[in-house]
């Protein structure tokens, strides 16, 4: 889906305003989008967020939405697979550039889980894909556990529109 002001409604709604009751809608939404990349997938590993702001926040938006794409596809969600190792600051409003500073070497992956991604086909989930600075930093802890592949997949995603010259 396109970032616009429907699907930015929706994204602040579940992942602000504890509109959980979306995530299955948005999920089914995902799992039907990307049927293709989840044919043969080994597992959904959610963006993670530190525990700090898991716990203000409640719950990760990102695991709500894997948690309806496992279910509709068949394919396991492994929700400890990633972690995000330091807190960083939130992404909204940072330039690209700060963006990929900010999260980098921010994920990693626990030594009792690499043997359960190592060889794997993992698509990463999140909810938005801005600038890409995030599921880059957890596609690298991915690759560096050896999974074998990492696809992502994304409720929304931001098209920059590029203005006329004139």
């Amino acid at each position: 889906m396109r970032y616009d002001d429907v699907a930015r409604t929706l994204v602040h709604a579940l992942k602000f305003q504890d509109r959980t009751d979306l995530a299955p809608t948005m999920g089914r939404w995902m799992a039907r989008a990307g049927k293709e990349l989840l044919d043969g997938a080994d597992m959904l590993v959610p963006v993670p967020l530190h525990w700090r702001r898991g716990w203000s926040r409640r719950y990760n938006q990102s695991g709500a939405l894997a948690k309806v794409i496992a279910r509709q596809s068949g394919v396991k969600m492994v929700s400890e697979a990633l972690r995000r190792v330091r807190a960083t600051e939130q992404q909204i409003g940072l330039s690209r550039k700060d963006r990929a500073s900010n999260v980098q070497g921010a994920f990693g992956v626990a030594d009792e889980r690499k043997a359960d991604i190592q060889g794997r086909r993992v698509i990463l989930v999140d909810d938005v894909l801005t600038s890409g600075a995030t599921v880059d930093a957890c596609a690298r802890a991915l690759l560096r556990a050896k999974a074998a592949q990492v696809d992502v997949l994304v409720f929304a995603r931001v098209v920059e529109q590029h203005r006329a010259p004139i």
